[in-house]
């Protein structure tokens, strides 16, 4: 609601709810050996009828306006959902040989390495349709289209092409043709009709049924590596030691890519492809950066 005097109203409703189910398991191993380490893994899953208790929310796959409503459509992953999650770390001091001489335990002596990978499933996202087809009026287009049965939404060679989103799974809103004449008339005149099933007319009077945040986006993976390497001078004392170390992170340049929410939006207002080559398609890295190695030498006394 508008008022000329003050500008926009909005109403707040107390109508959210949310929980969370989760399993948490570490496995420890104590120094010993010249090893140690640690696992830990979460399996976890959040679901809410809104992540905010305003319009949209600090994280940016957040889907704003949400129509208060229709709280089917709200309901879903929450916004930060991460399902699995997985860190280990490791540390390992290499054993001098027994038979080495003194140069060569000083060569091959001191030398340790180590690494912590990082793995997790993506974040949810939700596809959309551009416009207001349905006519909501609040300034944000809340439509979502139709997800096709039996069809994976998610393109198995993303990483060659980087088009994530299976377009051909999604269709603008339709209904059984026993429902035509309760339809808008012409709705969704640049959809496909080789997308309707057998039987269906397209409605632009409905909401779709691809639900707030039903697609998850790329997982991802990191591994760091480290090599140390300790020289002890013990003639100016038993604990003076000049360390070299070598710490690479991201050290498989891995591209982990974040979900495609600039191109979520895949069909337009009329039902057609919003943008042919740029819906769904994934076009932003994050979580880790690109490969870095920095070299140092540290002196302990």
């Amino acid at each position: 609601m508008f008022d000329s005097n003050v500008g926009q109203l909005r109403s707040t409703f107390w109508d959210d709810n949310a929980h969370y189910n989760g399993l948490q398991a570490q496995l420890s191993k104590r120094f010993g050996h010249g090893l140690q380490g640690e696992a830990s893994f979460t399996w976890s899953k959040c679901i809410d009828n809104g992540s905010s208790g305003d319009i949209g929310d600090a994280y940016q796959n957040s889907y704003s306006s949400l129509i208060f409503f229709n709280p089917a459509d709200r309901h879903g992953l929450c916004d930060f959902d991460v399902n699995k999650n997985f860190v280990a770390n490791l540390i390992y001091d290499i054993p001098i040989p027994k038979s080495a001489s003194s140069v060569v335990s000083h060569l091959a002596g001191g030398w340790e390495v180590g690494g912590i990978l990082t793995t997790s499933t993506g974040t949810p996202f939700t596809v959309s349709m551009g416009g207001d087809p349905i006519a909501i009026n609040n300034g944000d287009s809340a439509t979502l289209p139709n997800r096709l049965p039996n069809c994976n939404p998610i393109n198995s060679d993303y990483r060659k092409t980087l088009q994530y989103v299976n377009l051909s799974c999604f269709a603008a809103p339709f209904a059984p043709a026993s429902m035509a004449s309760q339809c808008a008339t012409n709705s969704y005149p640049g959809a496909s009709p080789a997308q309707l099933p057998s039987g269906a007319v397209y409605c632009q009077n409905l909401f779709g049924n691809s639900g707030r945040n039903s697609l998850i986006g790329p997982g991802l993976v990191n591994f760091d590596f480290l090599v140390f390497k300790n020289n002890y001078i013990h003639r100016i004392s038993e604990s003076f030691n000049v360390q070299f170390r070598a710490e690479m992170f991201n050290v498989f340049n891995h591209a982990n890519y974040l979900p495609p929410i600039d191109n979520e939006t895949i069909l337009g207002q009329d039902g057609a492809i919003a943008a042919p080559g740029v819906s769904g398609k994934l076009d932003s890295t994050g979580g880790f950066e690109s490969r870095q190695i920095q070299l140092s030498l540290k002196v302990i006394w």
